[in-house]
């Protein structure tokens, strides 16, 4: 089998190649759709297990405007909904599929499916990570900070060190930028995540810190951003959550 690149997380990729990203975008954005469709004939296979409007959304607009075609699978539509293994339907769809992308309730389950299919996986969303939604972050910062290049801007995060603020804790990492994040202790970013950026951040010139009183985090903030704080599944902590997050 070749080797075949997935996009799970930030972790493999360079600051080159995610800035190439990024820039890729704002062109598409700015010129739009190019002619030579160049995903034409090309074959996506949408598979969430967890619903979305924003995310099936851009993925199939995007696909179909650069030529391709998405087939939509919710899970109980297919028969992992009556047992058949994660590990054995990516087998099958990588028969059938240019790509893969998951949304997914954990991010083991998108391992296991990039660990068997033969076509490249791409994380929609997973308990651990939301790169795609931390790329279409920095996409939006980059074309309002125009002034300014990426590494003089400070973003501040406040919220939950969940999914979202993991994936923006590496890009901005990769890209040398300056991020502070408020959490409430018992809601910190994953530990393991934040040690390779800190590494990254050593490298590229980051600065990332990591706080519990967002008016600390947001002194000086070019950008303040914030999530959920009970996220989908998460209904039964609602009101632990809610006291945990109260100012």
């Amino acid at each position: 089998m070749k080797l075949v690149k997935h996009f799970l997380e930030f972790d493999g990729y360079s600051r080159k190649e995610v800035s190439q990203i990024i820039n890729s975008a704002l062109k598409l954005k700015k010129q739009g759709y190019p002619a030579n469709k160049p995903l034409k004939n090309k074959v996506a296979a949408l598979i969430f297990q967890k619903p979305s409007t924003r995310t099936r959304v851009s993925f199939e607009g995007g696909l179909a405007r650069l030529g391709g075609y998405t087939l939509y699978l919710g899970w109980q539509e297919l028969q992992l909904g009556r047992g058949e293994s994660v590990a054995d339907t990516a087998r099958v769809m990588s028969r059938y599929v240019d790509c893969i992308v998951a949304r997914v309730y954990s991010h083991a389950t998108l391992v296991e499916m990039a660990g068997n299919s033969r076509v490249p996986v791409v994380n929609a969303l997973s308990d651990k990570h939301h790169p795609c939604q931390a790329l279409a972050d920095i996409m939006t910062v980059w074309e309002y900070s125009r002034r300014l290049r990426l590494r003089n801007v400070k973003i501040a995060y406040v919220g939950d060190g969940n999914n979202v603020c993991n994936s923006l804790i590496q890009i901005c990492a990769l890209l040398g930028m300056r991020l502070s994040v408020a959490t409430p202790r018992e809601y910190k970013p994953d530990d393991e995540i934040v040690k390779k950026s800190l590494e990254w951040a050593g490298e590229t010139g980051a600065v990332i810190e990591l706080l519990e009183e967002p008016d600390e985090a947001v002194k000086e903030a070019d950008f303040v951003y914030t999530d959920v704080f009970i996220s989908m599944g998460q209904e039964e902590e609602r009101q632990r959550r809610i006291e945990a997050f109260l100012p």
